[in-house]
């Protein structure tokens, strides 16, 4: 079957089973082609040992037509004549796809949903295992073992290209922007850069990020790896959640110092107003697609292992065929990404950051068969290794055409991380990077 543009269009099928109790999902996951979502210990991870993944969607910005909604339109046919036997029904169960998206459509990086052979699952103390095959296939074999874990790694990380004096430059031209009435907010990132060796085991970072941040959404997706601590949407049956995260601080040295750094954030003139238009941007981005959208009417202050960061929770319910692909369409970019007014502040962007975001700050998650799914934005996190051709994968698992070097016949790996802050009147440069360096940390400790 083939969709209006000529593209294959698989008729899959998912079974679900209920297995014993999982204690760490990790250990089920592939060494060197992690594919993981996790809090808190629960999540899903692609399992090891199985073969290639089912199928693979992608998208690049070689057309004009923005990635999401294709993405979304082509996620939808697959699932209107998937086959679903699923005997657990939590989130996570049944056709599952993990994603990660370039944050701008003019990106090099490609955009996909990765659709495993296999994949393990842990949620409110239930675990299961989901087979995914083709129609015309058998279910994958399920391994007797699993993958042992690799020797610890760490990586080697330099300025990128954007370096600390070149990045107070840039906020101050962001800075002539604002007061120029361009932009109200833009959120302006830098970059370190360096290698990983060949054959890491990826599981490690995902580790690190998973136990020193469990209260973050932990992900590995084609490469792409880290611990965001704001979700962008989630959608469970008929449920939009989101958190918009805008405004931060470093924690203090100590409880006393630690309660002056929440207080002083919480009363900040300027962070609020950034919150605000993070707060705007998500409101009136979900309005359309949900009934009864409600936020609350002031942040709280958010607690992280490293920093506080103003918090506001949203809650709606969801109106029409939406799919939680087509609200992270809707949202992406969000003001606490990118800034006010969107397109004004894109432009910014791309005339100060010297370097292609790839999927930093982009939309990471998983979505279902049913359209449910779970999305954060792409921070804390890295690249490692270029991500895989923006082409869509044969029935073999094999790319339609050339694919990049196996990670196994590179010497070393090349890894890049970024880390922005929101500018709005009155940011301070100095400040500024060191929000950077803040945000930077738990990426840059893990990898070391």
């Amino acid at each position: 079957m083939r969709d209006s543009e000529g593209r294959e269009v698989p008729r899959l099928c998912a079974e679900t089973r209920e297995i014993d109790h999982v204690d760490d999902l990790l250990d089920f996951a592939d060494p060197t082609g992690t594919l993981a979502w996790l809090r808190r210990g629960d999540g899903i991870v692609a399992l090891s040992g199985v073969g290639e993944p089912v199928f693979t969607l992608s998208e690049d910005g070689a057309t004009d037509l923005a990635r999401i909604p294709r993405l979304a339109a082509r996620w939808r046919a697959i699932s209107d004549v998937a086959e679903v036997d699923d005997d657990v029904r939590v989130p996570g169960t049944g056709l599952v796809g993990f994603s990660a998206i370039a944050f701008d459509d003019r990106s090099s990086a490609p955009s996909t949903i990765i659709v495993p052979s296999a994949l393990v699952g842990r949620r409110a103390g239930r675990s299961w295992v989901t087979r995914i095959r083709r129609a015309d296939a058998a279910y994958p074999e399920l391994p007797t073992g699993l993958a042992p874990w690799g020797a610890y790694w760490s990586a080697t990380l330099g300025p990128g290209s954007l370096d600390p004096a070149a990045y107070q430059s840039a906020v101050h031209s962001a800075l002539d922007a604002i007061a120029a009435g361009e932009v109200s907010k833009v959120v302006l990132a830098r970059d370190l850069r360096g290698t990983v060796p060949a054959g890491a085991d990826l599981r490690r970072l995902a580790r690190a990020l998973s136990t020193g941040y469990p209260d973050c959404w932990a992900f590995a997706v084609d490469g792409l790896i880290g611990a965001s601590p704001e979700t962008l949407v989630t959608v469970s049956r008929g449920t939009v959640t989101a958190r918009v995260l805008a405004g931060t601080t470093p924690r203090g040295a100590d409880a006393d110092a630690d309660t002056l750094a929440s207080a002083a954030l919480a009363t900040s003139a300027k962070d609020q107003d950034e919150h605000l238009y993070a707060v705007r941007s998500v409101l009136g981005s979900l309005r359309s697609h949900t009934s009864a959208l409600a936020a609350s009417e002031q942040p709280f202050t958010l607690k992280l292992p490293n920093v506080w960061h103003l918090a506001t929770d949203v809650e709606g319910t969801l109106s029409g065929a939406a799919s939680a692909l087509d609200l992270v369409g809707a949202l992406h970019p969000t003001a606490a990404v990118a800034g006010t007014p969107t397109a004004a502040a894109l432009a910014v962007i791309d005339r100060l950051e010297p370097f292609d975001r790839g999927r930093y700050a982009g939309p990471v998650g998983w979505v279902d068969g049913t359209g449910d799914g779970e999305w954060a934005i792409a921070l804390r996190c890295a690249q490692i290794g270029a991500p895989d051709a923006a082409t869509d994968a044969s029935p073999d698992g094999a790319p339609d055409v050339g694919s990049p070097t196996p990670f196994s016949l590179r010497a070393t790996l090349p890894v890049v991380a970024h880390a922005g802050a929101g500018i709005v009147a009155g940011s301070d440069p100095e400040s500024e990077l060191m929000e950077t360096r803040v945000k930077f940390r738990p990426i840059v400790d893990a990898l070391a």
